[in-house]
């Protein structure tokens, strides 16, 4: 245990316990149950793939459809955690406000840790043990989510606006989360499907594309030069909008119309990634993460504008869920694990680098896309069972070595001594 002396009495005070250390800050407590959920999630699934998959012991009924709560526990059940810790750290510097009480953000994290417990219970004993779950994680939400509208309402100012646009689809998401927990709770899932499909179209890929476009430019101009601090005024516009379009045409059935938007909006994040120094960041692997990702963004929109155009052309009936698997895993968690790792060695007082273990986590994020693209494209076939189990294995060793480096970081004093 480290030790800091009291200035002017010579007096070594112990700094604070874990749990404090732990609550101290919305990314650390935020961040820490976001890495266990990246590994609770897929071994649960893992366990079900085993049954359904590769015949090793016989399928457990769940009370709540298994590829409900396969997307339920990933779209809302894991990025959350990572988004609130990242905008209650980040969110005060934009806005020029204090620090977020603990008031703000620990009741939220343990709501929504806690009812993902009980859901996980109910998986496998009562449907309505695990309603009682994601009704108890949307009160977390609800409560995070009312603290970031109250700093905003009481330190508004220009970069405000920007803010109430990341706010506003966040509202969205507790709104689907909200309508899934209700169907859990009262096993009416008519609207399960739109709430899950929403948590993609409607409040993962705005946030995640209109943070994009701000922070990328930023990171690399840090590295690459001023030269990359490219930010027009159409792009943010142009890809919250385009994906909530997209959104709106799958759920209304107009699969054969997605390459109107999506094939533009791939041609739109590539023309981004290169003005924004893709081709010159890997020698920064801190860097290169931000960027590949962007690029495996643009490949998802391609392949669903080439999905859609065999569709019109009567080639398929449907779009497979390739390129959503592409966009859930290549993207949002390989993203994630980028910002992330940089937020959490920033502000542990470690240098902004990559390591070999980190880089080689986010590669196996990668290849876990890969595969489960793959098992798409051999769908019912035994290939296809066996690269969706290897996906899951890809996808547990990169987030089991990542926590086991990071995680201990959220637990720990800063290492350059720094309160």
């Amino acid at each position: 245990m480290e030790h800091t002396m009291v200035r002017g009495r010579g007096v070594a005070a112990v700094s604070p316990g874990r749990w404090r250390l732990l609550t101290s800050e919305p990314h650390r407590l935020m961040f820490f149950f976001g890495a266990l959920q990246a590994l609770a999630a897929v071994l649960w699934w893992s366990v079900d793939l085993g049954a359904r998959y590769l015949g090793w012991y016989a399928p457990h009924a769940w009370s709540v459809p298994p590829m409900w709560a396969h997307a339920w526990l990933l779209l809302y059940g894991l990025f959350p955690f990572f988004m609130f810790g990242f905008l209650m750290t980040a969110g005060p510097n934009w806005l020029g406000a204090p620090k977020l009480p603990r008031a703000a953000f620990v009741p939220a994290g343990l709501m929504m840790a806690g009812g993902l417990a009980l859901f996980y219970a109910g998986l496998a004993t009562e449907r309505s043990i695990a309603g009682a779950g994601a009704l108890l994680h949307f009160a977390g939400w609800l409560w995070g989510l009312a603290a970031l509208v109250r700093m905003l309402w009481s330190y508004w100012s220009p970069n405000a606006r920007y803010a109430l646009v990341l706010f506003a689809f966040f509202g969205a998401g507790a709104l689907g989360s909200g309508t899934f927990a209700v169907a859990v709770a009262t096993g009416d899932y008519d609207y399960a499907y739109p709430a899950l499909h929403g948590a993609v179209w409607f409040f993962l890929l705005p946030i995640f594309s209109g943070v994009g476009t701000r922070m990328v430019p930023f990171f690399s101009s840090r590295v690459l030069g001023p030269s990359t601090d490219y930010r027009p005024a159409w792009a943010r516009p142009l890809l919250m909008g385009g994906v909530v379009v997209h959104g709106a045409l799958e759920l209304a059935g107009a699969q054969g119309l997605l390459w109107f938007v999506d094939l533009p909006l791939a041609f739109a994040v590539a023309f981004l990634a290169w003005k924004w120094g893709l081709g010159r960041s890997g020698g920064v692997r801190l860097l290169a993460v931000l960027h590949i990702s962007l690029a495996v963004l643009a490949t998802t929109f391609l392949l669903y504008g080439l999905l859609s155009a065999a569709v019109v052309a009567g080639f398929l009936t449907r779009i497979s869920l390739a390129p959503l698997h592409l966009l859930v895993i290549g993207y949002f968690a390989a993203m994630m694990l980028g910002m992330v790792s940089r937020v959490s060695l920033g502000h542990s007082g470690r240098p902004l680098e990559a390591d070999a273990l980190t880089w080689g986590c986010y590669l196996g994020l990668l290849l876990c896309a890969a595969l489960r693209v793959g098992a798409e494209f051999t769908l019912g076939t035994t290939l296809g069972g066996a690269l969706t189990a290897a996906a899951a294995l890809a996808w547990l060793i990169a987030f089991g070595v990542w926590t086991a480096r990071y995680a201990p970081m959220y637990l720990s004093p800063r290492v350059d001594a720094r309160a």
